[in-house]
């Protein structure tokens, strides 16, 4: 564990998300353009020590690694019990 002293911290977090489509026609499509993170630190440490305390942070978050890597999602959908695949209807 690294021992680094935090006096204080703040974080703002800006996502700008998105949707198109329509639910009616099954076009929906939901999309994320990003992300904005600003962390503020308090700390007597080091700078340099500080430093590398926030990037083996950001490196060990899950979230912030799924956002930065393209993340291999498998879905699979069950009714009443039997396998269905998600597909949108014929439109009348």
């Amino acid at each position: 564990m690294m021992k680094v002293q935090i006096d204080g911290a703040r974080v703002d977090v800006d996502a700008k998300f998105g949707r198109s489509g329509s639910l009616l026609d099954y076009t929906i499509e939901a999309s994320c353009a990003g992300v904005e993170v600003h962390l503020q630190v308090d700390s007597p440490d080091n700078p340099m020590k500080v430093a590398g305390m926030l990037r083996n942070a950001e490196a060990g978050c899950y979230v912030m690694q799924t956002f930065r890597n393209p993340t291999p999602v498998t879905t699979t959908y069950q009714l009443n019990g039997a396998a269905i695949e998600a597909v949108a209807p014929p439109l009348d």
